[in-house]
Formats: structure tokens, C-alpha cells, sequence
């Protein structure tokens, strides 16, 4: 008789920690790690890295209110794990200049307001480059970034990483 193996998406309050299954080598030198565990250890709006090729990274944040003020001189990409999420967007006066990765900007952006996005679970947005972005989350979530290692990156390998 077979057995059943009820398959369901994780989320902040559901999830189990996977891991990998070696063949030969060592874990350490796969790139794995469970979003939801990482973002359920992170502080609101940390750029955990769990992702990392070459300088392009894959963050994990946990969503938990209002973040700080974030911009890019790049492309960025969020999506939403879990949760609801909404960014909201300013064309900067002044972009950033001469960093990879994401810059805090301080205080409120000098701009034109572009509007927002509101996202669910698996949809995506576009953060685009020069211009300022905030997450707003009623309630705690998840995201992942695609970015660049930046100042604003975490490394936490030695922590999310099985041994």
C-alpha cells in the first residue's frame, strides 16, 4: 500500500527545516537553507544572505511592520513567501551612486512618489534601480530578494548552515 505524503507551502507558522542530502563533500559548500527558519531567527527587515553566486545574492527578511527606507543602484527583485506585503516607492532626486547591494536612506526620500505594490504569497515585484523603496507588513511575513552582496548583506553561514 502506498503511503501518503501530504505536500503543503510553508510559512512563518508551518514549516520544517530541510536540509541536504549530501553525496560526497561537504554541506557547507551547497548553496541551502530554509527561508522560513532563517527569517524566523532574523530581526524584522535583516538581508540575510542564503543564497550567493558570484556577487548575486538570494536574501532572506523577515517582514514585521514598517522597514526602513532602502535604495539601489541596480535592479532588485522581492517576492513575497508568505504573509502580505506592501512596498512603496520614491524616484529619487539624488540615487545612489558607486555601491553594489542596498543603501539605507535616511530619513524620509527626497522625490516623486511612483505609488505601490501590494503582495501575496509567490507574487513578485520589481524594485527598480535610483529609485527609494519601503516594505510595510500588517502582519509578520517572508521575503526574498534578489540583489547584490552589499553593505546591508548578512552572512550568517556558520548559523543557517547544518554541520
Amino acid at each position: 500500500m502506498a503511503q501518503s505524503h501530504p505536500t503543503y507551502f510553508a510559512s512563518l507558522d508551518r514549516w520544517e527545516k530541510g536540509r541536504a542530502e549530501i553525496i560526497s563533500g561537504s554541506v557547507k559548500h551547497y548553496v541551502f537553507s530554509n527561508i522560513f527558519d532563517v527569517a524566523s531567527r532574523s530581526r524584522p527587515y535583516e538581508k540575510v544572505v542564503v543564497g550567493k553566486n558570484l556577487e548575486y545574492v538570494l536574501e532572506a527578511l523577515r517582514a514585521d511592520g514598517d522597514s526602513p527606507w532602502f535604495a539601489c543602484r541596480h535592479d532588485e527583485f522581492a517576492i513575497c513567501m508568505d504573509g502580505e506585503i506592501e512596498i512603496g516607492f520614491v524616484k529619487l532626486e539624488a540615487p545612489p551612486a558607486g555601491k553594489d547591494g542596498a543603501t539605507l536612506v535616511k530619513g524620509e526620500p527626497s522625490g516623486q512618489r511612483m505609488g505601490l505594490v501590494r503582495l501575496r504569497r509567490g507574487h513578485q515585484a520589481l524594485l527598480p534601480a535610483g529609485a527609494a523603496y519601503q516594505f510595510r507588513a500588517a502582519k509578520k511575513g517572508v521575503i526574498v530578494m534578489q540583489t547584490i552582496l552589499g553593505e546591508l548583506s548578512v552572512e550568517k553561514w556558520a548559523e543557517i548552515c547544518e554541520k
